[in-house]
């Protein structure tokens, strides 16, 4: 058993509005109890001490607070060292730097080197789940199974499908994409914590055979997940309408090879029309949210607002779409959505935040009862923030006398790589800031 003490922090459902109180729990001085990598017992550090076994020292954070560790619902694992290419829009972005970088991927030592300074770097962050895309080689997505798998991270993750639109050494076929991916789900959903995710690209680079293969790897896994991208730019979807004539919109391109569903997770989803919308609703299907990717390569601001319709309510995820995106950090993320929302006259409130990049993403994914909160039974995945971090941050914390929330909104306004002081995986560090160097 370990155990781990400070301040804990945890939502139990999404918050209707800031000082929504009953939406989470917060413990000034909490412990958490820990056996065989998930939470035994969580609590007051009063009430718990007590079962602490003998011999087992403590890990205390009395200046830091505990959450769940952060969920990212859309990262591309071959573009970190595509991050930060300058100007260019979605379709030229690509051309010009991701496809010449992704093709690096076919060589497996380079993507082991790339998984090990991936997962150190999600795990710096505070961001010990992510739902990553991996190039169209499957040595790929088996270098980064295979090490989220010996440091104990679960990741959902897959093979790119491509079968056009893309250089030679990018695509495969739609035989060879099902095989390929078949065989990584064979091997890898559900060993240890790690789970597939089948990923063709985009519409553009996926024949109609390859969309339909992808959905009979869906009908013939039950339980994977399926990623790709979903009307992001302009150019983007009038591309999709010159290839898919027959198709009502962007949507219905994948929704006619059964792309759709609880599982599913759509990139961006900027641009949707009511009817897309719609039908996002009725098939559970999941819009992920990527601000600083949209803001970065110029796409638009996302509507969360019009996705919240009640009438027909999208669920929606929050992510940093790393290389497009700026940022590997949640807590960057979160700011730059809060931006990106004021200026659509919308409103992202800190407590909003923090439930999204934990229970709410969890939730997303149909795993929140793994991760995502503080209960028992949860893998002991686990993020410790300190709030005053760097000299701004302490100078604004100077102003705030103990409210919860105006303190995580320092956090995600301020706050990055430095914010995250440890990170756990399964209960053991994965992460601490004081040992980098």
């Amino acid at each position: 058993m370990t155990a781990v003490r400070g301040r804990l922090l945890s939502f139990r459902r999404a918050p209707v509005e800031p000082g929504d109180t009953s939406s989470y729990d917060h413990i000034p001085d909490g412990l958490l109890l820990i056996a065989d990598g998930r939470i035994a017992a969580v609590g007051a550090y009063a009430d718990l001490k007590d079962r602490v076994p003998a011999g087992v020292t403590v890990a205390h954070h009395p200046d830091g607070l505990i959450l769940p560790g952060f969920i990212d619902t859309h990262i591309h694992f071959p573009q970190t060292q595509v991050i930060a290419s300058y100007g260019a829009q979605l379709l030229d972005w690509l051309e010009t730097y991701t496809f010449i970088e992704e093709q690096k991927y076919a060589d497996p030592d380079h993507a082991a080197a790339g998984a090990a300074f991936f997962l150190d770097e999600l795990l710096r962050n505070g961001t010990t789940t992510a739902v990553a895309y991996g190039s169209v080689h499957p040595q790929s997505v088996e270098a980064l199974f295979t090490e989220a798998e010996r440091r104990g991270a679960g990741l959902i993750a897959g093979k790119v499908m491509m079968d056009r639109h893309a250089p030679a050494a990018l695509t495969d076929t739609a035989e060879r994409g099902y095989a390929d991916s078949k065989a990584l789900i064979d091997r890898w959903h559900r060993h240890g914590r790690q789970r597939y995710a089948v990923t063709p690209r985009f519409a553009i680079t996926s024949t109609e055979a390859q969309l339909a293969a992808a959905g009979t790897l869906l009908r013939e896994h039950p339980g994977v997940h399926m990623q790709t991208h979903l009307s992001e730019n302009h150019d983007e979807i009038a591309t999709v309408r010159r290839l898919f004539p027959t198709a009502r919109d962007y949507t219905d391109v994948y929704d006619r090879f059964g792309l759709l569903g609880p599982t599913s997770l759509f990139g961006h989803c900027i641009h949707l029309s009511e009817a897309e919308m719609t039908r996002l609703s009725e098939s559970g299907s999941v819009a992920v949210f990527c601000p600083t990717s949209n803001l970065f390569i110029g796409s638009g601001l996302f509507d969360r607002a019009a996705l919240s319709n009640p009438a027909r309510p999208v669920r929606h995820a929050l992510a940093t779409d790393v290389g497009g995106g700026t940022s590997y950090s949640m807590l960057r993320t979160a700011g730059e959505a809060y931006k990106v929302l004021q200026l659509r006259g919308q409103n992202l409130p800190a407590l909003a935040a923090f439930d999204l990049m934990t229970r709410g993403n969890a939730e997303a994914l149909g795993m929140a009862d793994e991760i995502g909160v503080l209960e028992p039974g949860r893998w002991a995945d686990l993020v410790v923030l300190e709030s005053r971090a760097t000299p701004a941050m302490r100078h604004r914390m100077m102003t705030i006398d103990g409210d919860l929330e105006e303190e995580l909104f320092v956090l995600m306004t301020l706050g990055d790589d430095r914010a995250v002081t440890h990170t756990y995986l399964r209960g053991e560090p994965a992460h601490r800031r004081d040992a980098e160097g």
